[in-house]
């Protein structure tokens, strides 16, 4: 392969050399002379000008230049007189890959992103889109990067599961029951002993459940894979299928989980305003002004911690007319955490000890009987971004959890083991890498940040 990408040529400073760039076109234009063809391959934001000679070429390799073409350009790298940009091609042999005709949906024009979900399989073509997915694989490596660079190790977790780690019951089904004759025991339920597991199974919600297991062998570890939620919301929130990282760390109290999720947000923020920088400006120019500001915003300023009780009071004491009632006991709805972020303390806050009643089975029960070593991430635009606890350790408190919630002691049994077996103090959280992404990209719905979103009614592509 002797091709140079685009990003590298825009950055040379050696002219007058032979290089060859591929690529697919965006645009072409000219005049009776000369072409000008935008040429782009993904590797950054900008297109590199190819400026050809008509009387050089047949008329037919000209008229096959389309938007959507894929071609290889070989030519002289000059210094380009233009603005905008340092360097361009002069062309002196173009070869064709592959033609694109009038239907080609991505004329040169603007699309609404609805449009653009219809075509999933071309969006990635846009500028749009090209810097979503660059900034997301920026945010997985360096999210790698930071857990490896601390001593953490990476888990492969089970995707498919027979326990509901949040026990909502939002859940996949996975079977190979065939549906049109489901068998039956004698009680006319379901029998599947007769399944490829022999019991009911799932895909599952969570890796945390695994991640613990890990963490009392190998202290300090992580998940990064994906978790599906059953749960039929057409929001701009939500998806079926998205990714999940979820560290989990022994001899971790709550004060820990904390430190520890600030300073990882701050780093693979850090990074990506660092590496990604030409594509974030993009965005912003296009989508959100206030992105770079809102980013740095996260990178710069201390995140404010506080106890739920005492966010409880502040909302209560707010002029704010809430669509939502707030009351202590019940669980805050997105426009109370940004108002907590965006108008009452300006900065990302950090919630902790929050009821019991509304959350998950598995975290620490607070002194006070009444509130649990919960912490959760708020940021503005967004609410909340990582949700965290310490975890129960206590093997009475924990059973006595699962069976007040009504969850099947049966199946948690090997959960409850390591409660029996060398319990230590230990915490985790989890962070919902679309989420991030979209945080960092400024998009507005969470559909555009993952390449096929899979939503109630939608597993196209």
């Amino acid at each position: 392969m002797n091709h140079i990408y685009i990003k590298e040529l825009l950055a040379s400073t050696e002219f007058d050399r032979e290089v060859t760039a591929k690529g697919w076109v965006r645009t072409r234009r000219g005049n009776k002379n000369l072409a000008f063809i935008e040429l782009n391959d993904g590797s950054t934001i900008n297109s590199l000008q190819i400026v050809a000679e008509l009387a050089a070429f047949d008329e037919q390799t000209i008229k096959n230049i389309t938007t959507g073409a894929c071609i290889s350009v070989t030519g002289i790298l000059v210094k380009s007189p233009g603005a905008g940009q340092l360097a361009e091609i002069q062309a002196k042999n173009i070869e064709i890959y592959g033609c694109s005709d009038e239907t080609y949906p991505l004329q040169k024009k603007g699309h609404t992103l609805e449009f653009l979900r219809e075509i999933a399989h071309l969006r990635p073509r846009t500028n749009t889109f090209g810097s979503v997915l660059r900034i997301r694989h920026a945010l997985a490596f360096a999210i790698h990067k930071y857990f490896n660079d601390r001593g953490f190790y990476n888990i492969h977790t089970p995707i498919i599961t027979g326990s509901d780690c949040e026990g909502a019951g939002e859940m996949f089904a996975v079977t190979t029951l065939d549906l049109n004759n489901v068998p039956k025991n004698p009680e006319g339920a379901i029998d599947f002993q007769q399944d490829f597991f022999g019991k009911e199974t799932h895909l599952t919600v969570s890796g945390q459940l695994e991640g613990e297991l890990a963490a009392m062998a190998l202290s300090l570890i992580y998940t990064f894979g994906p978790t599906f939620r059953a749960e039929n919301s057409n929001t701009p929130r939500h998806l079926a299928e998205f990714w999940m990282i979820e560290p989990e760390m022994a001899f971790y109290e709550l004060e820990d989980n904390m430190n520890l999720a600030e300073d990882f947000l701050k780093t693979v923020i850090g990074h990506a305003l660092e590496h990604c920088a030409d594509d974030i400006a993009f965005l912003s120019k296009l989508y959100d002004a206030e992105l770079k500001n809102r980013l740095d915003l996260i990178v710069s300023e201390k995140f404010q911690r506080l106890t739920y009780t005492e966010a409880i009071d502040i909302l209560t004491a707010s002029e704010k007319k809430f669509e939502f009632p707030v009351k202590w006991g019940s669980d805050l709805q997105s426009e109370h955490e940004r108002y907590l972020v965006e108008q009452h303390f300006h900065k990302p806050v950090i919630l902790t000890h929050y009821p019991k009643d509304i959350k998950a089975f598995y975290m620490k029960q607070s002194e006070d009987g009444k509130t649990v070593k919960a912490m959760d991430v708020l940021f503005p635009g967004i609410g909340e971004i990582i949700g965290g606890s310490q975890r129960e350790d206590n093997y009475d408190k924990l059973l006595n959890r699962i069976r007040e919630m009504g969850l099947k002691e049966a199946d948690f049994w090997w959960y409850l083991d390591t409660r029996k077996f060398g319990a230590c103090p230990h915490s985790g959280f989890g962070l919902g890498f679309e989420r991030l992404v979209q945080f960092v990209t400024g998009m507005s719905n969470i559909r555009d940040v993952i390449p096929f979103p899979r939503t109630p009614k939608n597993s196209e592509f």
